[in-house]
């Protein structure tokens, strides 16, 4: 007992005092300049001699001390980057304790890899099949948040895109409101290329739907007054699909077909197109369940 303690107290008296020794400090690049986009560096690790406590250097063996480089402090030089030790070493000085020392810096200068970029806003697109189930549709528009993103790349890379895409989602049967998060697609060429965010969230309200068939009347427009046309038939189906409760307030006179006599000016033609001249809004479709008509035209 009495040599471990003796040991104990040899072993605190000497660290406590101060030695030159050889260490490595990790390095992290910070403050990339704006326009630009950190590649790496020649060095990740820098090799220093310090002047410390002997506890300080202890811990230094056990695991390695981060120092930051100011990338705001670089040099450049064509189109290569780098900082000199005068300029680094004084970074590194700022972040060591007052009870330190540096020495000594191996490496002479630390070279940077930086890649020239540009900035745009593009729209995300979500690349969703949705697949209802019987009865059920869509109740508006999909919404998408974010609805647009910035990309920074090289401007070869981004010069020519103006619009990003989401991974492809299935949603199958759907039958109620849905919030789906998917993530953005990113193409391997795009290696340089970096996203303001890399998923998005899709929301939509799914209604139930109802149809109902109308039979409404067919009117003839723009014929002289001197010529009687008669359509075969006379009436046209109108198929709708809505919500049930809208599609209780509507009537056959909230639609209006008519067959135009600017067809017969061009020629002859056997059948006349309809025409969906008046529909009411808030429906999720309508379609005529017939495109044309026969007619007789007599000179009266």
């Amino acid at each position: 007992m009495f040599l471990f303690f003796s040991t104990l107290i040899w072993l605190i008296n000497n660290l406590s005092e101060s030695y030159v020794s050889t260490t490595n400090f990790d390095l992290e690049y910070v403050n990339v300049p704006e326009g630009y986009l950190f590649k790496g560096a020649t060095d990740n690790e820098l090799k220093v001699k310090l002047k410390a406590g002997g506890f300080q250097l202890l811990g230094f063996n056990f695991k390695h001390a981060k120092v930051s480089i100011d990338l705001a402090d670089a040099l450049q030089k064509d189109s290569i980057f780098y900082i000199p030790q005068k300029v680094y070493r004084k970074q590194v000085e700022r972040q060591l304790s007052t009870s330190m020392s540096l020495i000594d810096i191996e490496t002479d200068t630390l070279f940077v890899g930086m890649l020239a970029v540009i900035s745009k806003k593009v729209p995300v697109r979500p690349n969703v099949e949705v697949n209802m189930a019987t009865n059920y549709l869509l109740d508006g528009k999909m919404e998408i948040q974010p609805d647009s993103i910035t990309i920074t790349g090289p401007s070869k890379e981004i010069d020519s895109i103006n619009v990003v895409r989401t991974n492809k989602l299935t949603l199958p049967d759907l039958d109620a409101d849905f919030s789906e998060t998917v993530n953005i697609y990113k193409s391997k060429f795009l290696r340089n290329t970096r996203y303001s965010a890399s998923k998005v969230e899709l929301t939509a309200k799914i209604a139930r739907f109802s149809e109902k068939v109308f039979e409404v009347p067919i009117k003839t427009v723009h014929f002289p007054s001197n010529i009687d046309v008669k359509t075969f038939p006379d009436k046209v189906n109108v198929l709708c699909k809505a919500k049930l409760k809208r599609l209780k307030k509507l009537e056959a006179s909230d639609f209006e077909v008519i067959v135009d006599y600017g067809q017969l000016k061009d020629g002859n033609t056997d059948e006349l197109q309809l025409e969906l001249r008046k529909k009411p809004s808030g429906l999720h479709s309508v379609k005529l369940e017939q495109n044309s008509v026969e007619y007789i035209l007599n000179k009266k």
